[in-house]
């Protein structure tokens, strides 16, 4: 069984934010192929955002989960998508695509069921979702599944004649899918689906949305978005303007990427939007390629902070000193996760794989959650 952590978020890491209240890190754990670190930052009065990394011997897992409308189906993920990952993959003999698909599938009707069950008491709870982002190492092999808009990227080795690389360089390439629809080609994805419904995408305030009211297209939950029955239900109707759905307008199947790890791949970064609202694919590789080890996610949360206080034209102590719920004025919960790639018999720290997965076994599990006394679903 899943040993999660139930203390105050800032009790599940090894350090603390010690120049602002709301961010958290581990400085460097091991995996069973190299080391990770952990950052967020919070910005909402709840912390929406969830992560987990998960080690063993055999294969490391990483879940980054960007929940919008309320923290309910992020911590929701984060207690049941590993589970159903290691059900189905015992039961297949391996992970696979098909494992990964599985998992999801079961965490999605899973959150419907309890949806059902309680949304009479809780009305809201059919609005609330969330993005989910996992990546997976198991054989050699790299599984990256998303739903939504966090996003993992990784930073390889410039092949030999790439344009415009010089020797050494360190590049940026991106694995996931990000299903926004700010991005024209998921824009015109979504219309293609809904060719009767001119209005199925709207830019509103300058932000394009379906229905004038989501960003992403695919996410766990937002079941009245994708189950006309919650729409058009008087009760329901009391807490949102109904829409009259004649269909789902999102889906949770997850774009999921495999390939094989290569001498050349360095490190992966797993983040939430937060992130990369304020940072570019390319900045993050860089940051990284040319910092120690140590402390590398706070490293890339404070330049993500540095960039929104810049954007603001205020200092950054300013912004630092900015309470949750206020602060989401500035920006979103922000969550990074930067898993380092060692390809030799001995990590860069001077640990041997062998003990790092030893130490890993013992602490199977970090995931930055909310405290106990708040609910869990």
């Amino acid at each position: 069984m899943l040993e999660l952590c139930r203390k105050p978020l800032k009790m599940c890491f090894g350090g603390g934010g010690n120049d602002d209240g709301l961010l958290w890190h581990t400085d460097l754990k091991p995996h069973a192929s190299g080391n990770y670190s952990i950052a967020v930052v919070q910005a909402n009065s709840s912390l929406e955002d969830q992560a987990q990394v998960f080690t063993s011997p055999s294969a490391t897992f990483v879940g980054v989960y960007d929940g919008h409308g309320g923290p309910e189906a992020s911590r929701f993920i984060t207690n049941h998508l590993f589970s159903f990952l290691r059900k189905f993959t015992t039961e297949e003999g391996g992970l696979s695509e098909e494992v990964i698909k599985k998992a999801f599938e079961a965490t999605e009707d899973e959150f419907l069921r309890v949806v059902r069950e309680s949304w009479i008491a809780r009305p809201q709870i059919a609005s609330v979702g969330s993005c989910c982002l996992l990546g997976a190492i198991s054989k050699g092999v790299l599984y990256v599944a998303n739903l939504g808009d966090s996003r993992a990227v990784l930073g390889r080795k410039a092949l030999e004649g790439e344009v415009n690389c010089g020797a050494g360089a360190v590049v940026a390439e991106r694995l996931s899918t990000d299903h926004n629809v700010g991005v024209e080609n998921v824009r015109k994805e979504v219309e293609a689906l809904h060719p009767d419904d001119p209005h199925i995408v709207v830019c509103t305030r300058g932000v394009w949305r379906i229905k004038g009211i989501i960003q992403v297209s695919r996410s766990i939950g937002d079941v009245y978005l994708k189950k006309p029955e919650f729409d058009t239900n008087p009760l329901f109707q009391q807490f949102v303007c109904p829409l009259y759905l004649r269909r789902p307008v999102m889906t949770a199947e997850p774009s999921i990427l495999a390939r094989k790890l290569k001498a050349d791949d360095l490190f992966l970064i797993f983040a939430s939007d937060g992130l990369w609202e304020h940072l570019t694919d390319e900045a993050a590789v860089e940051i990284i390629s040319r910092s120690p080890r140590i402390g590398i996610a706070k490293r890339l949360a404070r330049a993500a902070l540095e960039e929104v206080a810049k954007k603001r034209e205020m200092r950054y102590g300013d912004l630092r000193k900015t309470d949750k719920g206020l602060r989401r004025h500035f920006h979103d919960d922000i969550t990074v996760i930067v898993l380092y790639l060692d390809h030799s018999k001995e990590s860069q720290n001077g640990r041997s794989r062998r003990k790092g997965v030893y130490d890993c076994i013992n602490t199977p599990i970090d995931i930055f959650s909310v405290s106990s006394d708040e609910a869990d679903l």
